[in-house]
C-alpha cells in the first residue's frame, strides 16, 4: 500500500519514537498534555482481514506517525525544561533561521514576520503542537517551519506580478528551491492539493525552472 510505504519510510510510529528516544509512553502523554510535545501528524485506523487454512481472522490496530525530527525535540524535553522555556526556544530557533535566510538574501519584510511576529509565532507554535508541521515539513522542527513560511511569502509576492524581470525570476527560483528543501513530499493522496504541488512543481513548470540539486 503506497500510503503505508510513504509513512514507514519518512516517519516514525509512536512505538519507534519511544524506543529510539528511550522514554515511556506515560512521559510522552504528559508532554503532549503539557503542550510541549507535538501530536501525531498521521493516525491510521487499520482493520486487517486474514483468511488462511485456520480460518478468517480480523485484527484492528491504531497507528500514530511522527516526524523523525522529533527525536531531537524529545532530547530537549528530556533536560527538564518547562513550558515557557520550550516555547522561548522554539521562537528563538525560528527567528534565528529567519535572520540566517535574510543574510542569504531572502527578504522577510512581511508584517507578520516583523511587527506582528508575536502573534505569528504563537500561531506557528500551535500548528507545531497539533502535528501540522510534522506533516508538511521535512523535519517538523522550527528551522524548516521558518524556511517554509518565508519561502511561501516570497513566492506569493512574486507570482502576483503579471511578468517578472530576470533578477526577479532568479529570486523566485531561489524561494522555490528553499520551499522544496523545507517541505515534505506529502502522502500520495495529499500531493495534488499540497503547497509543494502548487508552489514548487506547478511554478517550476510555469516559469521553466529546473529542480535544485
Amino acid at each position: 500500500m503506497e500510503l503505508l510505504n510513504y509513512l514507514n519510510q519518512h516517519f516514525y510510529t509512536r512505538e519507534q519514537l519511544l524506543s529510539i528516544s528511550q522514554i515511556s509512553d506515560e512521559q510522552m502523554q504528559q508532554w503532549q498534555s503539557d503542550k510541549i510535545m507535538p501530536q501525531a501528524s498521521y493516525r491510521l485506523d487499520i482493520q486487517l482481514d486474514c483468511d488462511s487454512f485456520f480460518g478468517l481472522s480480523t485484527q484492528h490496530q491504531q497507528v500514530e506517525y511522527y516526524a523523525k525530527g522529533y527525536i531531537s525535540w524529545i532530547g530537549i524535553l528530556s533536560t527538564g525544561v518547562d513550558t515557557k522555556q520550550v516555547f522561548a526556544l522554539f521562537s528563538q530557533r525560528y527567528k534565528a533561521r529567519l535572520d540566517q535566510l535574510q543574510q542569504q538574501g531572502f527578504s522577510n519584510r512581511h508584517d507578520k514576520l516583523n511587527h506582528n511576529f508575536k502573534a505569528h509565532i504563537q500561531q506557528e507554535w500551535r500548528s507545531f503542537l497539533d502535528g501540522t508541521y510534522g506533516l508538511c515539513t521535512q523535519s517538523g522542527l522550527p528551522e524548516d517551519i521558518a524556511a517554509k513560511e518565508l519561502a511561501i511569502i516570497v513566492i506569493n509576492q512574486f507570482i502576483e506580478h503579471p511578468s517578472l524581470s530576470t533578477a526577479q525570476l532568479s529570486q523566485l527560483e531561489q524561494a522555490i528551491n528553499l520551499l522544496d528543501k523545507a517541505s515534505a513530499l506529502f502522502a500520495p493522496h495529499e500531493r495534488k492539493t499540497s503547497s509543494r504541488q502548487r508552489l514548487v512543481n506547478d511554478l517550476r513548470r510555469k516559469y521553466d525552472l529546473s529542480a535544485s540539486l
